[in-house]
């Protein structure tokens, strides 16, 4: 079976109250994430395809979930590696030099080589403060590449961002491993966990580096958070699991951990939530 098709959503004309976190699944991990006025863009890319050569490699099964040309102003853009689905060339450029970039250890050098002059590395476990938020770059069980030379020659990294009483976990990628605990242990439970659920097929070859959805469930557990979103999903076919299983799993494996459904969700490209 395919993903499911869906077609490009209109940004809303009404603001994200204060107090809240507005998230908008634009596709794959591309998040736009709103706390109130301050707006994060996570792992962008707006391309229709994904890899070295443009226009080639897997293609989107539907078209961002937000038009490019109807984004907002953007404050941050936060890049958790630098895969090809994950850190996408032509969609920095569109993006440009408004942005502050904030990236692993390693990457400064290849923004700076795209003209964007406020890019900021940061190790596992290095912080820096935007708007009265702060956002702290925590482990991954993950690797990187982008050429035939550069193999883990740059950091991969997730994130926690912090804003007035809110604590959100974003995951690019990541296998399942005893980090989620340790950054539990450093922060107390997230109120939200984007945890990537796609790309786990064949599991021998996978399991190291990318979550199945009953991963997934375990890391949010591990992290003791309130509420799950679902990412790496329903966008490309990187790997051998159909596109609309990663979404069907996690289903069962919340039920099966006895969990409110209240608290997963499951965006296709366009949907947003309120939290």
């Amino acid at each position: 079976m395919n993903a499911v098709k869906t077609e490009p959503a209109e940004y809303p004309k009404e603001p994200c109250p204060q107090g809240h976190v507005r998230i908008f699944f634009i596709g794959h991990s591309t998040l736009l994430i709103e706390f109130g006025q301050i707006r994060i863009l996570t792992d962008p890319i707006f391309s229709m395809t994904c890899s070295p050569v443009r226009g080639s490699g897997p293609r989107r099964f539907s078209p961002p979930g937000i038009p490019f040309e109807q984004l907002p102003p953007i404050d941050a853009v936060i890049v958790s590696h630098n895969h090809y689905d994950h850190l996408d060339r032509p969609t920095i450029l569109r993006l440009g030099n408004e942005p502050r970039y904030i990236v692993p250890l390693g990457l400064r050098r290849w923004f700076r080589r795209r003209r964007c002059k406020d890019v900021h590395e940061l190790d596992w476990w290095q912080s820096m403060e935007i708007e009265g938020m702060k956002i702290t770059a925590t482990p991954a069980q993950h690797w990187s590449k982008r050429t035939p030379l550069d193999t883990n020659k740059t950091l991969w990294c997730s994130f926690v961002i912090e804003a007035g009483l809110c604590k959100l976990f974003f995951m690019g990628d990541s296998g399942y491993f005893a980090g989620f605990k340790r950054i539990r242990d450093r922060f107390g439970a997230m109120t939200i966990a984007a945890l990537p659920i796609g790309a786990y097929a064949p599991r021998w070859f996978m399991r190291d580096i990318h979550m199945n959805p009953e991963d997934a469930v375990r890391a949010f557990d591990d992290l003791r958070a309130k509420h799950f979103v679902a990412i790496h999903h329903s966008t490309f076919q990187l790997t051998d699991e159909m596109p609309d299983e990663p979404p069907r799993r996690l289903e069962v494996a919340w039920r099966r951990a006895g969990h409110d459904r209240a608290r997963l969700w499951i965006p296709q490209a366009g949907e947003h939530r309120l939290f």
